[in-house]
This record gives C-alpha cells, sequence and structure tokens, in this order.
C-alpha cells in the first residue's frame, strides 16, 4: 500500500494556483485511475484505487498548505505506513514551469508545507515529485503573491501536461521505484 498526497490549500480561492500544483495532479491521477476523492479522513479527502496489486490511498489534506504535516501523519498512523510508503506531489519554485524533479528523500527547501510534512513525521526519507511552477517574474513581488496566483494563459497547457506527468512519475515509483521514476521524469517538461 501507498499514500500518495498532493499538497495544496483548501478552497475555490485557492483552486488552480501555482501553490495548489500537488492536488492539482492529484485530482487528475485518480481521476485516470478512476478514485473518488471524497472521503474524510485524517484531516485530508481521501479516494482508493489499485495500481496493478497495489493499493493507493489518495489523500488531499483539506488543512492549510503549512499544516500539511498534520493531515499526513494521522493518514500514516491510520494506514500504518512508514515513511518509505509515502509519495508527496508539491509545487516548487526553483524549477521552470512545467518541469518535474523526483527525488528519493530529502529537506523540504523553502516549501512549508514540506517542511509541515518533515516535523510532523519525524523523518525526511520519503519519495517526491517537485512540480516546477517557474520564478517570480519579478523579484519585487512578494513571494506568497506569486505562489497564491493563477497561470497565465500561455502556463495553461505545459502546466496540465506536468500534472499528468507527475502522476505518472508517482505511479512509476510504486511500480518501479524511484530510481526508475527519476531517469523516466526528472527534467522533462
Amino acid at each position: 500500500m501507498h499514500l500518495i498526497v498532493g499538497l495544496g490549500n483548501p478552497g475555490a480561492k485557492y483552486a488552480r494556483t501555482r501553490h495548489n500544483a500537488g492536488s492539482d495532479a492529484l485530482e487528475l491521477l485518480a481521476e485516470k485511475l478512476g478514485a473518488r476523492i471524497a472521503k474524510l479522513r485524517g484531516k485530508a479527502l481521501t479516494g482508493e484505487a489499485f495500481y496493478g496489486s497495489e493499493k493507493l490511498i489518495l489523500a488531499l489534506p483539506q488543512t492549510f498548505m503549512n499544516l500539511s504535516g498534520e493531515s499526513v501523519r494521522e493518514l500514516m498512523r491510520f494506514y500504518d505506513l512508514g515513511a518509505e510508503k509515502l509519495i508527496v506531489l508539491y509545487d516548487d519554485i526553483d524549477l521552470a514551469a512545467g518541469r518535474l524533479r523526483v527525488r528519493p528523500k530529502g529537506s523540504a527547501g523553502s516549501h512549508n508545507g514540506m517542511k509541515s510534512i518533515l516535523y510532523s513525521i519525524g523523518s525526511e526519507e520519503f519519495p517526491r515529485v517537485r512540480i516546477g511552477i517557474g520564478h517570480k517574474p519579478d523579484e519585487r513581488m512578494d513571494l506568497k503573491d506569486y505562489v497564491l496566483g493563477h497561470y497565465g494563459k500561455d502556463e495553461q497547457e505545459a502546466m496540465f501536461q506536468a500534472f499528468l506527468r507527475a502522476g505518472e512519475a508517482a505511479l512509476t515509483i510504486v511500480s518501479a521505484g524511484v530510481e526508475e521514476a527519476m531517469a523516466k521524469f526528472n527534467g522533462k517538461g
């Protein structure tokens, strides 16, 4: 069993913003797998699917981004999963828009949702799929305004494709391992 978490902020106000790249990717993955993400469990909306013989728990935390770890910790306890069975999809401002970077483990960098997860579960030993949302166009622009902003029309198709690939990367981690996912998806976009 694997727990795949898509990070974002809940509510219509934040829908389709850059900071919700992880949740957007997870929603497309759920659609592909025919999973309905509707059951509230562990401060998250969850759904179940199978990929081959592997059971997947798909989760959208309903906490705000900075508290994502509370939801992930509760889900991991409920399903009795170790960190190696967790996969997190999330946005990354250090990657060009539409690029992916799969990693087997690591620090949170500047991402507050990941900081919350690492603190809450006490481990950084889990794979993650970072989805590039591009750099701020102007250094004077507030980071919060940028990540909570919407994509320009010229970015939408590239980001949609990135969300699809991020879901595929998560499935590759499940079926073939993180090294295979890194070889197949890193830098693509």
